[in-house]
């Protein structure tokens, strides 16, 4: 896998893909370059991940279930708690998906 999918399930990443099923549908665009589009736009939330956030979160909450596979670490929470500096967000249950970034070329 050249690039990380796991943004595209993000609500930017479905709002694109589902533009880019439309204009492929309409012959605006053909699939080959739709593709392309999909395969920029994972290299580019993690360009922004890596680069332009700043800020830090510490979480706290029962770890139900994890997994590791092929270089991906999935988390089940329950009853987590989210800090984000002084913001508090209790959250009933999260899946957290963490990818080694430095597997990409």
């Amino acid at each position: 896998m050249a690039t990380f999918e796991i943004y595209r399930k993000s609500s930017i990443g479905a709002c694109l893909i589902d533009a880019l099923d439309e204009m492929v549908l309409s012959g605006t665009l053909s699939p080959e370059v739709a593709y392309k589009v999909l395969v920029q736009f994972d290299k580019s939330m993690k360009d922004a991940l890596e680069t332009q956030v700043k800020s830090m979160v510490s979480m706290k909450g029962h770890l139900h279930t994890y997994r590791f596979c092929d270089h991906v670490w999935t988390f089940n929470l329950q009853d987590a708690v989210f800090k984000i500096g002084k913001t508090e967000e209790q959250i009933r249950r999260v899946k957290i998906v963490a990818c080694d970034s430095k597997l990409l070329p």
